[in-house]
């Protein structure tokens, strides 16, 4: 009986501490890519960190996806300033999940808008073949995107530096 209680409460504890790990795994998930609302109406910033898997990507743009559906979001501005692409196969699975997203996007008559490509990952990026590539409208910073967008808009930023 002893032996038996003892198995029980082990089963719970590995109950216990998967339920803790998948709070944990939801919670990286909303850190790394967080759906961020922009001093510009209907627009949003999703910033990308760290490294891509399929199953990560995948999470991403169904995240994505529903919160414009739900909120009526009309520009997405993507930051890929602290993504890493490391290994020779997160370029594939950031190809296919950033055309996914943007064709996706694209077809929900959202525009999107990329930013944050440093000097190297552009490189990459152009030399990998990925064939979306050059349909991107692309900045160089989030702020340098935002000065587009209000110009296009007729707005202007007062009391900032340029």
């Amino acid at each position: 009986m002893n032996d038996q209680l003892t198995r029980e409460e082990m089963q719970q504890t590995i109950d216990h501490l998967r339920k803790q790990v998948e709070e944990l795994e939801n919670l990286i998930g909303q850190i790394m890519v967080p759906i961020i609302p922009s001093i510009m109406p209907d627009t949003i910033l999703v910033p990308f960190a760290g490294e891509l898997t399929p199953e990560f990507s995948q999470d991403v743009v169904s995240k994505v996806l529903n919160h414009v559906a739900a909120t009526g979001t009309q520009i997405a501005i993507l930051d890929f300033t602290a993504l890493s692409i490391e290994k020779p196969e997160s370029l594939s699975v950031f190809g296919r999940a950033i055309e996914e997203l943007s064709a996706s996007l694209s077809l929900m008559g959202i525009e999107v808008i990329t930013v944050g490509f440093t000097p190297h990952f552009a490189r990459e990026v152009a030399l990998s073949g990925l064939p979306f590539v050059n349909k991107l409208k692309s900045f160089t910073t989030f702020r340098s995107a935002l000065q587009h967008l209000m110009k296009e808009r007729g707005m202007e930023l007062t009391g900032a530096t340029k």
